[in-house]
């Protein structure tokens, strides 16, 4: 029987395919890290507050299991001064869960600085920030500031995952011109360890080392937009990445996200493997088709050359637990696929049936042992108030990287209101 997510991809795909007009460029062009909001932004605050209620049945014959969540979120961005910015950004998340040990408080500091805009085209940053970068959905391999970064996982929507994250330390400073920019920025070291008090500002996981990043931009033409970046740190060779997306037609954006470099591969940094360090590619690279429907369909081929192949992850699997775990964890915790190929399908239809109704799903699909996870969610906005109902659905042979998961199936349904 097919799944219900598949059946709405299906669905999305035969809406109207006409060629979108020319608002559709602009359209088309608003890739995975931009998340939807009800509310306008009320002078300098943005808040608002999201409960929860879910059910989650377990891999076999378990019995379901409920939980509930209370989040507080909150945005401030003020020009407290000719020139000058504060920016501040707080979640907090409360969770229960039946027979789960992390019922507890989860603070994410997402953002705190300072900025000046000394010219029009001059800007400086210093405090906490939240650095994305990356033109794919799914994976985005030169997103270098996303490792460690998830203090608290609510939805694993790549926007969620993008946006509820800790920012890091740094001191940026960006030159603009029409077209293009140049940023370079600099992140030190301010912590050994991570800290699992809900609390605490973390930056043993935000700033664990010193990093650095270059970052240049420049519009070569109305269909093609190129930028290129350069990043290192203490105990890692130069990253070198590159973004790239065009405009094949009205409706249509591809995209190209690369990034290389000598890197150690997963499994010898995870699992204490002698060091096997040599120059390796991480990639995503899929197409995005936007219909005169409201309808985003995005298909994504994902690359990452640190991860293991097809018959070192089966050996893994069928080998030690405990090195199993330890892998699955560290490569969970750098926001990296823990295996060579994957396939990420993502649609999305605004004003879907009736107006203010969005309907959003994604797959994502793992070559190496044919497992998959499937997502979808349906979202009602009011001006103030959200409602939506979530379902996942993992599936794979036992210790694949989606039928290892703890749970088979999950539901959530929540409430947001915007103050």
């Amino acid at each position: 029987m097919r799944s219900p997510v598949l059946v709405l991809l299906l669905v999305l795909a035969t809406a109207p395919a006409r060629a979108a007009d020319a608002d559709a460029d602009a359209a088309a062009l608003s890739l995975a890290d931009q998340t939807t909001s009800t509310a306008e932004q009320s002078g300098d605050w943005r808040v608002y507050l999201e409960t929860a209620a879910r059910e989650a049945r377990r891999q076999g014959a378990g019995l379901a299991l409920h939980g509930a969540r209370l989040s507080l979120d909150a945005r401030f961005d003020k020009t407290f001064a000719p020139g000058w910015r504060a920016v501040f950004a707080d979640r907090l998340d409360m969770n229960r869960m039946d027979g789960a040990s992390g019922n507890r408080e989860i603070n994410t500091l997402k953002e705190a600085y300072v900025s000046w805009q000394a010219r029009p085209d001059r800007i400086a940053d210093l405090g906490r920030i939240n650095v994305r970068n990356g033109v794919a959905f799914g994976y985005n391999p030169t997103d270098y500031f996303r490792a460690g970064a998830l203090r608290s996982v609510v939805s694993l929507d790549p926007a969620s995952l993008r946006e509820n994250r800790l920012g890091s330390g740094m001191l940026r400073g960006q030159t603009l011109w029409e077209g293009g920019s140049l940023t370079a920025l600099y992140s030190p070291k301010l912590a050994d360890q991570p800290s699992d008090n809900a609390y605490s500002a973390d930056f043993g996981a935000s700033n664990p080392r010193a990093r650095w990043l270059l970052a240049y931009s420049d519009k070569l033409s109305a269909g093609l937009s190129p930028q290129w970046l350069l990043s290192g740190g203490a105990g890692q060779s130069p990253q070198l990445g590159l973004n790239v997306t065009a405009l094949p037609n009205d409706a249509t954006v591809a995209y190209f996200e690369w990034s290389g470099g000598r890197s150690a591969s997963l499994a010898a940094q995870a699992l204490m493997r002698p060091d096997d360090a040599a120059f390796r590619s991480r990639l995503s690279s899929g197409l995005t088709y936007t219909t005169t429907g409201n309808v985003s369909l995005s298909a994504e081929y994902e690359y990452n050359g640190a991860a293991l192949d097809d018959a070192g992850w089966n050996a893994l699997r069928r080998g030690s637990p405990l090195a199993y775990g330890v892998y699955r964890g560290f490569a969970g915790n750098l926001q990296d696929p823990a295996t060579r190929h994957s396939v990420f399908l993502h649609a999305s239809w605004q004003d879907a049936l009736i107006k203010q109704l969005d309907l959003t799903a994604m797959v994502r699909y793992t070559v190496a042992d044919h497992s998959r996870l499937q997502w979808l969610e349906a979202r009602y906005h009011w001006s103030r108030v959200d409602v939506a109902l979530q379902t996942q659905l993992n599936t794979g042979p036992p210790g694949s990287t989606y039928g290892a998961a703890s749970e088979r199936r999950s539901w959530q349904a929540l409430l947001r209101y915007y103050f």
